[in-house]
């Protein structure tokens, strides 16, 4: 059950002993009465019907449209069961302070109190009183019943106010709640949307770089083959080529680190594929790796990797270099990957492959464990990719 729940639920039971005290009191103060008092059977008789009355009277506060009118007739039964019994003074008297209180407003409430203590302080004194000292006490005991009631029910109501502020509060928390919870699974759909989005992109980057690599230089060594004298070279490096892409394939759907990376660390695989570029390439290109060498985080280690094959692809396509430098620069914080040709180049405004998997492919590489990638180039005048990317160790798993 909610904390709205057991709130209503308890307004409801307040609001029905509310309801019962009235009878409650008037049973208790008549049974008093018959106890205690040694009156005629005439006069108890009587005040059994006035006790009746005043019980019928309680029952049709509803129906009865102007709520001054209940407590004039209330007050009026209140006095002359008083008249009758100290007792209905005492506990039935109480309904009239409570109704007057809960039925009127502004002044008027303060008339009801005044005027049921009006008819109920005679009974304790005795009756009306006749002189000075009495007449004072009289409205001394109505003056100090009418502020003590006052007094508590000004309480009351401040503490009702409270409850009902609560009551909105808790309302308005619970509202909060369920909006966090529709939020909160509306951000999981979409975080899940955007896991399998993203993954779907990192391996169309993968197949990017590697299988469709691979197939452009065996597409390259087959065209190759077909107008040379000796083909044999031609078509062993197509195997190479398509050996490795099928060594690719196969540990994209393992979804583990590049193929080079298993057998070497990073400065021999980035040696590794500077070698198989230049024998599949006019240019030539070479590799120095410069700083304390270490092992990085496999996903570091594989980025620059990816950029490195994107960056020399890149330049086999487009920059038409003669010589290109690879340097892989251990630093304290960061490790640098510098690609550096002296192609062709391009306006940076109107990059050639801005649509698909070049540039961009790489800067989404670098970009998604915090680095960055710049691209220097001029027409005429080389182009150079520099990749910084955070220098996080590799965790020992002996550690």
């Amino acid at each position: 059950m909610t904390t709205i729940g057991r709130l209503d639920r308890w307004e409801r039971h307040l609001d029905l002993q509310i309801r019962l005290t009235p009878y409650v009191l008037l049973v208790v103060s008549f049974g008093l009465y018959w106890l205690t008092e040694d009156e005629t059977w005439d006069h108890r008789l009587t005040t059994l019907g006035i006790t009746t009355a005043a019980a019928a009277w309680v029952s049709a506060e509803g129906r009865v449209k102007w709520k001054s009118v209940y407590i004039a007739g209330l007050v009026v039964l209140i006095a002359a069961l008083s008249a009758r019994g100290v007792w209905f003074a005492g506990f039935f008297g109480f309904i009239g302070y409570l109704h007057s209180w809960r039925y009127l407003n502004g002044p008027w409430r303060f008339v009801g109190v005044v005027a049921t203590a009006a008819v109920s302080v005679p009974a304790y004194t005795g009756g009306l009183p006749d002189t000075i000292p009495g007449i004072l006490t009289y409205l001394l005991f109505t003056a100090a019943i009418t502020a003590l009631v006052t007094m508590f029910s000004f309480f009351g109501d401040v503490t009702n106010e409270r409850s009902s502020e609560r009551k909105r509060t808790v309302e308005r928390l619970e509202e909060a709640l369920r909006e966090n919870a529709g939020l909160h699974a509306q951000l999981l759909v979409q975080a899940r949307e955007a896991g399998v989005l993203d993954e779907r992109q990192r391996i169309a980057a993968e197949i990017h770089d590697t299988l469709a690599q691979s197939l452009a230089g065996i597409v390259a060594q087959i065209q190759a083959a077909n107008g040379a004298d000796d083909w044999r070279p031609h078509t062993d490096k197509a195997l190479r080529l398509a050996r490795a892409g099928l060594a690719e394939a196969r540990r994209t759907v393992r979804a583990v680190g590049p193929a080079q990376l298993d057998a070497a660390p990073l400065t021999g695989a980035l040696g590794e594929i500077v070698e198989r570029w230049t024998e599949g390439n006019p240019g030539r290109a070479g590799f120095t790796a410069t700083g304390t060498v270490r092992d990085l985080h496999p996903e570091i280690e594989a980025a620059l990797l990816r950029i490195a094959q994107e960056a020399l692809k890149n330049v086999a396509k487009h920059a038409g270099a003669a010589r290109t430098e690879l340097t892989l620069s251990y630093m304290e914080d960061v490790v640098v990957l510098d690609v550096c040709d002296d192609g062709i180049g391009f306006d940076l405004e109107n990059a050639p492959d801005t649509g698909g998997f070049g540039l961009v492919s790489m800067r989404k590489r670098a970009e998604r464990l915090s680095g960055s990638l710049t691209v220097e180039s001029h027409p005429n005048d080389g182009t150079a990719v520099s990749a910084t990317l955070p220098a996080i160790a590799r965790e020992d798993p002996h550690a």
